[in-house]
């Protein structure tokens, strides 16, 4: 694994994501922002945050996959958020955990979480960019 995660002392140490990440690889990987949309551009999860946030790592995933990486990749994760608020903070973890239990993987990453007006079409509620390191 190219990606050491670290929370370093004299930062505040969150259970949700870590401070830094350390690569070390010969491979940088910029991905798209990942949406709630399966293979065939389906909609998964209309209305269900959760079931966005869930698909939307997972397909972090499948691009990973593609190029011979996984989830354990990822260095840095971008969060976008519609109309961000409290009450979706749970149903984030939710979906982070769903997908994490599915992929078998710790999911915890250095983030940044963004609330946002809107996403590209109108029935998405969050989208996930990824930066990863490979070997």
């Amino acid at each position: 694994m190219a990606v050491t995660l670290v929370n370093p002392e004299g930062l505040p140490k969150p259970d949700v994501y870590r401070q830094l990440s350390i690569a070390q690889g010969s491979r940088l990987v910029f991905l798209a922002g990942q949406v709630a949309r399966d293979a065939e551009g389906n909609k998964v999860g209309e209305g269900d945050f959760a079931a966005q946030v869930e698909q939307a790592y997972l397909n972090v995933a499948t691009a990973l996959a593609e190029i011979g990486g996984s989830f354990d990749d990822v260095a840095k994760l971008t969060i976008y958020v519609v109309d961000w608020n409290e009450e979706k903070y749970p149903l984030l973890g939710e979906g982070v955990a769903r997908a994490a239990a599915k992929l078998g993987v710790d999911p915890v990453k250095p983030i940044t979480l963004l609330g946002v007006v809107a996403l590209g079409e109108p029935d998405l509620m969050v989208e996930v960019e990824a930066t990863a390191v490979l070997d």
